[in-house]
Order: C-alpha cells, then sequence, then structure tokens
C-alpha cells in the first residue's frame, strides 16, 4: 500500500526537530492560541465591566467650593438664608445656590448621580406633550434605573421592577416611587452629611460686613 503523507499531521522527524529548535508542536500552539483568544476575551469583558465602575467613581478632584465659581455671586446666601437650609432638604433644593451647593457636595461623595436623578424626574414631570415624555422616559430609565447603567441609582428591587413595568405604560407618575426612594435616600443620608460638611459650615459662620459709618 502506498504511504501517504498527511501534510496536516506533524510527521515524528518534523516533531522531534521542533522539541530540539524550541519551538512547541503545531498542536500545543493551537491550544495555546485559542487559550490565549480565551484569556483576551475575559480580559475584554472585565474591562467593559470595570469601565462603568470607573465613570461612576471616577475622582471629581478638588474641593467642594471650587465648583461652585460658576454660580453667580449674586445667589449666594447670607447667613440666615443658609441656616434654612438646615430645617430640611426641601428647603435646600429650593434655593439655586444651595442646590448647586449640594450638588457640589455630592460629587465629593460619588453619589451626584442621585440628585441628578430627581432633578430629571422634576423635569419629567413638566412635561405636556405624550411623544415626548415616553422619549424622556426611556432615556430615564436607560441611564439611572436600568441594572449596570452608567449613572445607576440604588434602589431595591421592587421599587426597580415596579418603574420598568411602568415602561409599558408611560404616564407623568411613571417614576414617582423611584424618586420618592431616592429622594429619601438623600433625606437620611447625604443632607444629614452636608449639614455637617466644611462647605455648609462656612456659609453659616461667614462673617457679617461691617455696617458702614
Amino acid at each position: 500500500m502506498p504511504f501517504f503523507r498527511d501534510p496536516a499531521k506533524p510527521q515524528p522527524v518534523e516533531f522531534h526537530a521542533e522539541i530540539l529548535l524550541g519551538a512547541p508542536p503545531r498542536g500545543l500552539r493551537l491550544g495555546v492560541s485559542l487559550q490565549r483568544r480565551h484569556t483576551m476575551k475575559e480580559a475584554k469583558d472585565m474591562k467593559n465591566r470595570l469601565g462603568i465602575f470607573r465613570r461612576r467613581n471616577e475622582s471629581p478632584g478638588g474641593h467642594p467650593a471650587s465648583k461652585l465659581d460658576k454660580v453667580p455671586k449674586s445667589l449666594k446666601p447670607t447667613v440666615e438664608e443658609a441656616l434654612k437650609w438646615g430645617e430640611s432638604l426641601e428647603k435646600l433644593l429650593q434655593h439655586k445656590y444651595g442646590l448647586a451647593a449640594f450638588r457640589a457636595f455630592l460629587r465629593t461623595e460619588f453619589s451626584e448621580e442621585n440628585l441628578e436623578f430627581w432633578l430629571s424626574c422634576e423635569d419629567y414631570k413638566k412635561i405636556k406633550s405624550q411623544s415626548k415624555m415616553t422619549s424622556k422616559a426611556k432615556k430615564i430609565f436607560a441611564e439611572y434605573i436600568a441594572i449596570q447603567s452608567c449613572k445607576e441609582v440604588n434602589l431595591d428591587s421592587y421599587t426597580r421592577e415596579h418603574t420598568k413595568e411602568n415602561m409599558q405604560n408611560i404616564t407623568r407618575s411613571s417614576f414617582d416611587l423611584a424618586q420618592r426612594r431616592i429622594y429619601g435616600l438623600m433625606e437620611k443620608d447625604s443632607y444629614p452629611r452636608f449639614l455637617r460638611s466644611e462647605l455648609y459650615l462656612d456659609l453659616i459662620n461667614q462673617k457679617k460686613p461691617s455696617p458702614v459709618l
């Protein structure tokens, strides 16, 4: 029977030559190549997952007070006005400078998305056009509610699922429950720390201008 050489299989002489020359056999090289591709895919998947974490936890840098430089000085509160912010989170958010100060503080805690979500819901409820409301609702859900979204807010599973169901029939109250949850979270967590922050204490302890004689 004539001998047919299978070009796909390494021959004994070639096999030993590859070993002597330090090169791995072809079969082994194929296995290593496949393993390398699998490892690279895992690394890419991990990089994508870490990308979300990195975007949410990227250091804003600088002191929170420096973020208020763009706010007109005419909006800066008097000591009396700033003291009223301590009465409730609602009064703080109603004041333009207070809102900016609270936002700057939340940046230092990497939780600015909570306030942004709350503000987006406030704007959403002012929309009158159903088509615009639908478009805005989908954007808010994708940005703040969907799991692993870039600005995902901290919601319990019931509230998240309830809000998801509301996307099937979008109305002005679609985000009401989620908005209340986030407001309550800020009220019990971030707001008390803001009142103890250097940023707020500097405002309520600022010296009053001396009267002109």
